[in-house]
């Protein structure tokens, strides 16, 4: 089942998927998974956030795709962002983090300190 038939199934509801398997090798895994923000898009703003990716973010492409104006196009991807959470790829250690790393002598005493005031 491709994720597009899944979203229109769930009707955008929340879904978790509880098991994978790897195609090539015929492994499953169970478990509470949580699909992408992105595979929780209706299947038009899939398509939508598909065609900015391969028109490199470039809004006039946009516009000759679709045949819609800048303001239409910037509205959607407005809506589209409005509803996904910002993923921090780097986020800071918190507390107990940057105590742990010391406890096991990763990081100094002295480095400690930096990434514990950096956080203030």
């Amino acid at each position: 089942m491709e994720w597009q038939e899944l979203t229109k199934l769930t009707g955008g509801q929340p879904l978790i998927v509880e098991r994978v398997r790897l195609a090539e090798t015929g492994v499953a895994v169970e478990g509470a998974f949580e699909l992408p923000q992105l595979a929780a898009l209706s299947v038009e703003d899939q398509v939508f956030v598909t065609a900015f990716v391969r028109c490199h973010g470039s809004i006039k492409e946009m516009e000759r795709v679709f045949g819609i104006s800048y303001p239409t196009v910037k509205n959607r991807l407005n809506r589209i962002a409005s509803g996904l959470e910002f993923v921090d790829t780097d986020p800071a250690p918190s507390h107990s983090e940057v105590i742990q790393r010391l406890k096991r002598g990763e990081i100094t005493a002295a480095e400690a300190i930096r990434e514990l005031e950096a956080q203030s």
